[in-house]
């Protein structure tokens, strides 16, 4: 028998004085309420019930017992309010991962806007450019670029992350600039090495074709800020998401090449530990990342250095 079906059935048997009541009150028959009621004393090794013509009242033991579940019968119904609270409210700490440089410079402003929003919700970041599994670290909701790989996991699609292929202008002042993307097969190239293709980057070609281009150069990193240093540098070409780059292009530190020709972007999605009884304080972060990224441009939105 589950047992605190069986407490909850004791209890309104003591209450009320009566078995059938009490079935009533919790919506079982008389016969089930009495075997509830008979395993618990079975269990308990005690008598818990004086059982007459008259009806139903509690042993000395069963007193006991029941001012001890009395309490239990509390504890529970304010835990379950308590979750029902925090399933439904926007509060507590809330535990946010994501790459490091998208991390630094994208959602460190937005997280600071969100926080103003909601003075209640406490935001814990975790900024990691390796994948993280986010049950086993705590995460409540991570943002990750690219198709997702775990169907397990919930998810809410926020946009697109468009990358652009960029050269310092000294750089173009010595080697020109480049007409086609295979032109870049004899220019040094800076390689970031965890997405985009590597050291082979696809182009959407004007037609709608692609062009697949092997380039090589005198860095290759998995950290953006570096790429992003030594092509300011001038050290060679490099391919970017446009939130990294925004900035040095707009203090004409880089400028874009190539433009007739992009990248492919990058699908952006929310993703959390499980589709079903997502807690609101997820809901609304996700729900305001979803109104920043929607935005159009928004990677053109003030972001930090």
């Amino acid at each position: 028998m589950d047992r605190i079906t069986g407490i909850e059935l004791y209890l309104r048997v003591v209450e009320t004085g009566s078995f059938s009541k009490a079935a009533a009150d919790l919506g079982v028959t008389q016969p089930t309420a009495t075997r509830h009621v008979a395993a618990l004393e079975a269990q308990l090794g005690a008598r818990l019930l004086h059982r007459s013509t008259r009806g139903v009242t509690p042993t000395e033991v069963g007193q006991a017992y029941y001012e001890r579940c009395k309490h239990i019968a509390l504890a529970l119904e304010e835990a379950g309010n308590l979750a029902s609270l925090l399933q439904a409210g926007v509060g507590g700490t809330l535990r946010v991962g994501c790459s490091v440089a998208f991390g630094r410079r994208v959602l460190v402003p937005l997280t600071l806007r969100y926080m103003q929003q909601h003075p209640g919700v406490t935001l814990d970041l975790s900024f990691d450019d390796r994948y993280v599994n986010l049950v086993e670290q705590g995460i409540d909701v991570a943002v990750r670029m690219g198709r997702l790989a775990d169907s397990t996991l919930g998810a809410r699609y926020l946009g697109i992350n468009p990358w652009a292929v960029l050269a310092a202008p000294a750089l173009l002042e010595r080697r020109g600039m480049p007409a086609e993307p295979t032109a870049l097969v004899q220019e040094d190239c800076l390689v970031y090495s965890s997405v985009m293709g590597d050291d082979r980057w696809q182009f959407r070609l004007p037609d709608g074709g692609m062009s697949v281009v092997p380039v090589k150069g005198p860095l290759r990193s998995n950290n953006l800020s570096a790429v992003l240093a030594a092509c300011r540098a001038g050290l060679g070409f490099a391919a970017l998401p446009w939130y990294v780059a925004g900035p040095s292009v707009q203090a004409g530190e880089l400028v874009p090449v190539l433009t007739g020709h992009a990248l492919p972007s990058q699908e952006m999605h929310a993703v959390f530990p499980s589709p079903r009884l997502v807690p609101g304080k997820v809901r609304s972060f996700v729900d305001f990342l979803q109104q920043q990224f929607t935005a159009a441009r928004w990677w053109e939105m003030p972001l930090t250095k």
